[in-house]
């Protein structure tokens, strides 16, 4: 955390000066067994965005700042979760935190992602990441769970760092059940 505060210190500066705004984006998701904590990210968007809107499915997303897109491909924009692995509310590895409201959606195998802490990276983040369905990284949380050990972590951590600029950021698999969500959310904002 020491090595890495100037360049927290820098990015924020940039951050403000390229878009208005505040440098961190704040958002409640679920941790440990559920809980809600409010998870620490550089801002990318515009501050009008909708905040639980949909992921930006490629780097031309209206809704992204300029530097805003080079710190989601150099994944530069996830550096302020550090302090919540200060505070004890992430670790380095496990599934990524989601938002709390998902947890309704989710059957029981896939609940056991919150028997661990959330992560800056994990197992769904080195294989294959936007390019894979919700579903599909619930099962590689789920496969964390059940697998985790130092060795794996370690594993995960120098993948994670291999291929920081691998692409693969931008969703752009959708399950069936989300495609279908989002075509009646849009159906209805068409009507009104």
């Amino acid at each position: 955390m020491i090595c890495a505060t100037p360049l927290l210190l820098w990015l924020g500066y940039r951050i403000r000066r390229d878009s208005p705004g505040p440098a961190i984006f704040r958002q409640t998701r679920a941790g440990l067994r559920g809980r809600p904590f409010v998870v620490l990210k550089f801002r990318t968007m515009r501050t009008d965005a909708d905040p639980y809107g949909d992921s930006p499915q490629s780097d031309a997303d209206p809704r992204l700042t300029r530097l805003g897109r080079w710190l989601r491909e150099t994944s530069l924009d996830e550096l302020p979760q550090l302090i919540n692995v200060l505070r004890g509310e992430m670790s380095l590895v496990g599934p990524r935190p989601l938002y709390v409201q998902q947890i309704a959606e989710w059957d029981e195998r896939q609940r056991m992602r919150l028997r661990v802490k959330p992560g800056l990276t994990g197992l769904a983040q080195i294989n294959g990441r936007g390019a894979i369905t919700i579903e599909e990284k619930l099962e590689w949380d789920v496969r964390y769970v059940e697998s985790a050990s130092l060795s794996l972590d370690l594993r995960i951590l120098w993948r994670t760092l291999r291929g920081l600029r691998g692409g693969g950021i931008y969703e752009v698999r959708y399950s069936s059940k989300l495609a279908r969500r989002r075509d009646a959310k849009q159906r209805t904002s068409n009507q009104g």
